[in-house]
């Protein structure tokens, strides 16, 4: 199974570091954010990797080039402006193929067992949700969780909520109504997927972290240092 890694935002939160450095390039514990992702992908087993790029994307090709220091091998597509998230993997399709991939957003920090999710069989499913506790910052989170499915915002206020870990299994198909070159969230794309009962998902307790912020950076700096 190849991984998709989404790393073409703009970083605005991040900003004035993002203003120079794009934000999968962000250091935490003395490596790149996406570097991270990278050495647990290749040591799960995956050799084929497609990175989004658009904001700075240059620093990141010439940081990563052609992933072999990493043992992977790394395509680039390549986005004149940020497509989001849906649009970046419809753009991305004719890199990825027909079969599902592991999809990772390059700005979260996470110690999940990639292996697994390779590995991991849809069948007629369109994903299969990585899900967290929620974090102080999005106290209401996504999704609930029942019998192994995602379901989105109907379900009973008494059903916990977690929230998107930015990492999952996904189908090709999960985009097919995104024309490549436009720009469209994932967000909706998943909630209908999980409305339609098409989605599964799975609690993950170990250590993640989205840095999204300077603050949540400095938070995960400050663990990483410690550990």
């Amino acid at each position: 199974m190849k991984a998709m890694l989404l790393a073409a935002g703009r970083g605005e939160r991040l900003r004035p570091l993002t203003s120079r450095v794009p934000k999968a390039l962000v250091e935490a514990g003395g490596k790149p954010l996406i570097a991270w992702h990278l050495e647990r992908l290749a040591a799960a087993g995956c050799r084929e990797a497609v990175v989004n790029v658009s904001h700075l994307g240059e620093q990141i090709i010439e940081r990563l080039g052609d992933g072999g220091r990493f043992g992977l091998r790394i395509e680039y597509s390549r986005e004149a402006e940020p497509l989001e998230t849906a649009g970046g993997i419809a753009a991305a399709l004719p890199l990825l193929s027909a079969e599902p991939f592991l999809l990772v957003n390059a700005d979260v920090y996470c110690e999940c067992d990639f292996g697994r999710l390779l590995d991991w069989r849809l069948g007629d499913k369109l994903a299969h949700l990585l899900l967290v506790a929620n974090p102080r910052h999005r106290p209401q989170g996504d999704f609930t969780l029942q019998e192994g499915f995602v379901r989105g915002k109907e379900a009973p206020e008494s059903v916990p909520r977690y929230t998107y870990a930015g990492i999952a299994v996904v189908s090709p198909r999960i985009v097919q109504g995104v024309r490549p070159g436009d720009k469209a969230p994932l967000a909706p794309l998943l909630y209908a997927a999980a409305d339609r009962g098409l989605m599964t998902g799975e609690v993950y307790a170990g250590r993640w972290q989205d840095v999204g912020t300077l603050e949540r950076l400095a938070e995960l700096n400050t663990w990483l240092e410690s550990a």
